[in-house]
């Protein structure tokens, strides 16, 4: 069986932990003093690198050259070759206990947890307890763990993971070293999958992978998923093949009708909205993403200093296109068209007629 492409390209040190440089600089720093804690907790969106950050605290912690060799352990990294490091990476370590607390979640898993704990590891030097979706564990499951987590054996390290960090009580928060994972920007995605389709031979045009890396929403796991699963098909990938896959319209088929709704071209952008039901798109998507693009060209035409902040969701052309439509637009019409979108959008995704409300908010406003 072929190996994912997410599994496969998975970050094997911290300078390869793609967008959260901020937790990889302080992670390495505690590396390099011999500072790493005993309880941690990250939290952030799905696909943004909690577990992969788990699991490279495991390796650090156990990594035989880094124990053996001073100068080695002043780079702040694993090795990446020797057996713990190797094992972990295979996740095929008994020092290293994934848990799923989606189906885990009971004060009798967490007790079978605190009595494991105090065994001494198998081989490696360290336990490393993960627990994924640490939000779904029971009140009283919390309850069970708040001692072990305050103070684990010297031999035990936690990290806990949650995509819903408002959801854990502050009890269990206060016990651990906080860090926050970021949506990725798409272009950085980009890169990312861009260096992988040339390591796998995927032959895609740029403006599918652009897609690829949009339809990720921030989550390259997602992203490097798609492409791992359109990679299947023969010769070039183009645009299309993303959009009929993923249901999603291209940013250019955006762009096209944000330029219609600012120059008020109703009959252009009536006849594409025809077009794009005709071949099958997800309206309901394709409006949610005519909302945030137009917000940028609203954001950009009112506040030019923005662009930098922009710059990671757009390349430099699509900055250049968002600024032309801008100095066309006029600011109060966008304001009203946009809400006028919003409202459209939370009825087409319970209506039988999906097109019907952002048709009629192009006809009262375009008109």
């Amino acid at each position: 069986m072929a190996l994912a492409l997410y599994r496969k390209y998975r970050p094997k040190t911290l300078d390869e932990l793609l967008g959260q440089e901020t937790v990889a600089e302080i992670l390495k720093n505690a590396a390099k003093q011999n500072r790493i804690g005993h309880a941690y907790l990250f939290y952030g969106p799905r696909g943004t690198g909690k577990t992969t950050t788990a699991r490279l605290i495991a390796k650090l912690l156990n990594c035989e050259k880094r124990r053996e060799d001073e100068k080695f352990r002043a780079k702040g990294e694993p090795c990446n070759f020797c057996r713990h490091c190797t094992e972990i990476d295979h996740q095929i370590s008994f020092d290293v206990i994934e848990i799923d607390a989606a189906s885990n979640r009971g004060i009798d898993e967490i007790r079978n947890l605190k009595e494991s704990i105090r065994v001494s590891p198998s081989s490696a030097h360290y336990k490393v307890y993960i627990i994924d979706e640490a939000h779904m564990l029971t009140g009283a499951a919390f309850n069970a763990l708040l001692k072990t987590l305050e103070e684990p054996p010297a031999h035990a390290v936690i990290v806990l993971a949650t995509t819903e960090y408002e959801k854990l009580p502050a009890t269990i928060t206060s016990r651990t070293q906080r860090f926050v994972f970021k949506k990725l920007a798409k272009v950085k995605i980009m890169e990312k999958l861009r260096a992988m389709a040339v390591a796998e031979k995927i032959k895609i045009d740029e403006a599918a992978l652009e897609l690829i890396a949009a339809s990720g929403e921030g989550s390259l796991r997602d992203a490097e998923s798609l492409l791992d699963q359109i990679a299947s098909l023969e010769n070039q990938i183009s645009l299309k093949d993303v959009e009929r896959i993923t249901g999603r319209v291209g940013l250019k088929k955006v762009h096209e009708m944000a330029g219609c709704i600012v120059k008020r071209d109703l009959k252009g952008a009536t006849s594409q909205l025809a077009a794009l039901g005709e071949e099958g798109h997800n309206l309901v998507q394709f409006t949610k993403d005519l909302i945030h693009y137009l917000r940028k060209v609203l954001s950009l035409k009112l506040n030019p200093g923005l662009e930098d902040v922009l710059s990671g969701d757009l390349t430099t052309d699509e900055v250049a296109n968002v600024k032309k439509l801008g100095a066309q637009a006029d600011a109060a019409f966008l304001v009203k068209f946009i809400k006028a979108l919003i409202v459209a959008y939370s009825e087409m995704r319970y209506s039988p007629f999906a097109s019907v409300p952002l048709e009629i908010a192009l006809i009262e406003h375009l008109s």
